[in-house]
């Protein structure tokens, strides 16, 4: 990734920090008030507010309109594939709603999936196809969607469910040799590729394993909520959906095509299609119910369709349970996230702009003076570019960037900053609601950030373990063994 750090002598520590308060207290308050409704537009105008906050400074330190400008271009331009993938997802969930793909896995997956284990079963089926795809968002967009509707249909808080999910995806993202961020922080610092996986399964190993047992604790003494009929759910799916093992070709020919390295963007556009096509031949009932006719011809098999995949569709039942299950948003529903991400990207387009984003960089790497100091101020700093910018990518890059030779300079392999990146970069950036990896999760699963937070417990504690072993000299690889010892 070609990009430009921009550093601004004119502005102080404190100066680029404002911005970042003023976000901060502006989205506690906005929360505060709107509650769950934030994210439908105020949340937006919030993060402007913080780009014009942001503004305001970088004019009294010389910085022009026109250079802020260009730099929210850039930032935007940057975000049209993860907005057409966005899109993307949308219709693809809204055909595999209607052509009972979702409907069969959850049909299935309450046969299998118990509530005792499927916490920690979750966590173990998304790490699995993360691995193989190399991406938490494809994880999330096929299965994850459908451990969802599964854990909503068993009872529990999708928080949880959504927080095995996205740790699940994150550990895979994380550690596969086909992750884009997996190439990339290596890229920044200086090592090649299968040493920072090698060096990195050190800390996510026994992070994963934590994860893993308090995924099995919460599965065998968290109940699930309300009373769930199991028998009566499957016979109420049966009854409006026909299921079928058949349906299971599509998401496993999309998994297999992200697996051979196919982009995304055509991988589900081709699960999608061939989604729509099993909707007519298995789901017709379905899609006369969406075009609101009693029997199938070419125009309203055409209008269930495309209905399917650009708006909200409802499938009646009078299962309480699964009435949420039976509603698909198809692209309409991603249009708020892609207006979050559009507002982030202004907000840290500009905070690029006027050098706050290297000033805040810097001074966390003035304090580090010894070998922990260094590790917590690249922490640091990828949890702040993780906010201000709104970018999992930049958080790898600039803080890679500007490390580097204080990793040189301490004696340290270039590995150890790697692994501190994605500690740190990759896997917290799911966690911050205006982030673009927090907001499509969000966006995704139909579960709010600030619910699956507390859960994301791989995301939470990645870090933390990083800097335990910073602070306790566990497996800190040496660049140099140094003759003199320093005091």
């Amino acid at each position: 990734m070609e990009i430009k750090i921009h550093r601004n002598k004119e502005l102080s520590v404190g100066e680029a920090l404002v911005p970042v308060f003023a976000i901060i207290i502006l989205l506690g308050f906005n929360v505060y008030v709107f509650g769950d409704d934030a994210l439908s537009g105020s949340n937006q105008f919030v993060l402007l507010i913080g780009g014009a906050i942001a503004a305001i400074i970088g004019f009294f330190n010389k910085v022009s309109f026109h250079k802020m400008m260009e730099e929210v271009a850039k930032n935007i331009q940057s975000t049209v594939g993860a907005i057409l993938i966005l899109l993307m997802v949308g219709a693809l969930a809204g055909t595999w709603f209607v052509s009972g793909i979702i409907p069969t896995m959850i049909y299935y997956g309450l046969q299998i999936l118990n509530p005792t284990i499927f916490l920690p079963a979750t966590l173990i089926i998304c790490s699995i196809i993360s691995i193989a795809t190399g991406s938490s968002w494809t994880t999330s967009a096929t299965v994850g969607i459908a451990l969802i509707g599964v854990g909503g249909a068993l009872g529990f808080d999708l928080g949880m469910v959504a927080g095995a999910v996205i740790s699940g995806a994150y550990f895979g993202d994380k550690l596969s040799p086909i992750s884009d961020t997996t190439n990339l922080a290596p890229a920044m610092a200086g090592t090649d590729l299968f040493t920072h996986i090698r060096y990195m399964i050190l800390t996510t190993t026994p992070t994963y394993i934590v994860t893993l047992l308090i995924f099995i604790i919460m599965g065998l003494n968290v109940e699930s909520k309300g009373d769930v009929n199991i028998n009566q759910l499957l016979i109420d799916l049966q009854s409006t959906f026909n299921t079928s093992l058949w349906l299971f070709a599509v998401p496993v020919l999309v998994i297999g095509l992200i697996i051979k390295k196919t982009e995304p963007l055509i991988a589900l556009f081709i699960g999608t299609i061939l989604a729509a096509v099993f909707a007519l031949f298995f789901q017709p009932h379905i899609i006369n119910q969406i075009a609101g006719v009693s029997e199938m011809t070419l125009e309203s098999g055409y209008k269930g369709i495309m209905n399917a995949i650009t708006r909200e569709v409802v499938v009646p039942t009078n299962n309480k349970t699964l009435a949420d299950l039976f509603t698909s948003g198809g692209m309409q529903k991603m249009l708020g996230t892609i207006w979050l991400i559009l507002c982030a990207m202004v907000f840290g387009g500009i905070m690029d702009a006027i050098g706050a984003l290297a000033r805040i960089s810097q001074s966390l790497l003035k304090i580090a003076h010894t070998t922990f100091g260094l590790f917590a101020s690249t922490v640091g700093s990828c949890l702040a570019i993780n906010i201000t910018a709104s970018d999992q990518y930049l958080s790898l890059v600039i803080p890679g960037k500007m490390f580097a030779k204080a990793y040189q300079k301490k004696g340290l392999a270039p590995e150890n900053l790697s692994r501190t990146l994605e500690d740190s970069g990759t896997v917290t950036s799911v966690l911050i609601p205006w982030n673009t990896c927090g907001a499509y999760q969000s966006g995704t699963l139909g579960v709010a950030t600030i619910e699956y937070l507390p859960y994301a417990i791989f995301n939470i504690l990645s870090p933390i373990t990083t800097l335990l072993f910073a602070a306790f000299q566990i497996k800190i690889k040496q660049l140099i063994q140094p003759e003199i010892q320093e005091v």
